[in-house]
């Protein structure tokens, strides 16, 4: 059985290839020998650094695929570009920088051995910084809220899947990538277990304030729950404002000298506007995400791929032959 390691590189000159030496170890050590790694470069802004080590590494181990984008695409859209060239039974997504620790794989595969289609490792104590612990608890509870995650399942970047549900996730190609709502799509036999998160061996998160909006704003494209919660909150609003359009009429009436009061007023109106504002953006990002599926942007841009054969990047496609460089939806 072939397994195959899918890891978004983005300014890990310095760790990267740590992390495939013992990812390549550990799964010796657990009887899987027979792996290939698949890493994508997502155009780490360090001056080629990142890049020039990954073709190092193709160049000195056959089973190291390497994926170079031409521009950030970000992690969900890079780690698609790699689990469109990954040959294995069972697919392994891991970090880049060692926090999802090699050692950890054998509770992953000790749960993932009894079934299971997918198996996400979880956090119990978080070694990232506030910001990015942070921004995490807001995409937990939002994907909680709109993609009727099971309670009991929590996720992370490191995860087992199988390769059925990696083969119905590739034939998304929308430009906004959520690989959980895709897993979700096809298969409900997921379990999560427990894990140590690691420190940083070098440097800090790569994740800033606007790829973790970008993330977050991608779950809007598996669930129409916003849009529901948007009636419900007009309806709702609607109706209270009706009532204290009664109560305010019966309240002149029993009092004609009263004033009405323009701070009041100024007040209501300008809540109501924001209320209306909020909602015509939020259906103006869903618009807006039909647009940009109808002008097909890409996923991602491929630059340049190292120990990728052309055969297996044509069996990847699902409309058309796609070539080094070429867009790939």
């Amino acid at each position: 059985m072939l397994y195959s390691v899918i890891i978004p590189c983005y300014k890990s000159d310095q760790t990267i290839e740590h992390v495939v030496r013992e990812t390549r170890e550990e799964m010796v050590r657990l009887g899987k020998a027979d792996v290939e790694f698949i890493l994508v470069n997502d155009c780490s802004p360090d001056g080629g650094k990142t890049i020039e080590v990954l073709k190092k590494m193709a160049a000195e181990h056959a089973d190291v695929k390497v994926i170079d984008l031409a521009r950030n695409s970000g992690q969900h859209n890079a780690l698609m570009a790699a689990l469109r060239h990954a040959d294995g039974d069972v697919i392994i997504g891991m970090d880049d920088d060692g926090q999802t620790h090699p050692s950890q794989l054998g509770k992953l595969f000790e749960t993932f051995d009894q079934g299971y289609d997918l198996v996400y490792g979880y956090y119990p104590e978080k070694k990232h910084n506030w910001f990015r612990n942070l921004g995490s608890k807001f995409n937990d509870l939002t994907i909680n809220m709109m993609i009727n995650k099971p309670k009991d399942v929590r996720t992370s970047s490191y995860f087992l899947v199988r390769k059925f549900v990696r083969d119905y996730a590739i034939q998304y190609k929308g430009s906004y990538t959520y690989l959980l709502g895709l897993f979700m799509r096809c298969t409900q036999n997921i379990a999560s277990v427990p894990i140590r998160h690691f420190e940083r061996e070098v440097g800090e998160s790569g994740y800033t304030l606007g790829q973790l909006i970008r993330l977050w704003s991608s779950v809007l494209g598996f669930s129409v729950i916003p849009l529901r919660m948007a009636s419900i909150a007009g309806f709702f609003f609607a109706g209270v404002g009706f009532i204290m359009a009664i109560v305010v009429f019966l309240m002149k009436f029993m009092r004609p000298d009263m004033s009405m009061g323009w701070p009041s007023l100024m007040c209501a109106i300008t809540f109501f506007f924001g209320l209306n504002f909020m909602f015509l953006g939020m259906i103006g990002e869903y618009l807006g995400r039909m647009f940009l599926g109808m002008n097909r942007e890409p996923q991602y841009v491929i630059k340049a791929m190292y120990n990728v054969s052309a055969s297996a990047e044509c069996d990847v496609d699902i409309d058309r032959e796609v070539n080094r460089g070429e867009e790939i939806f």
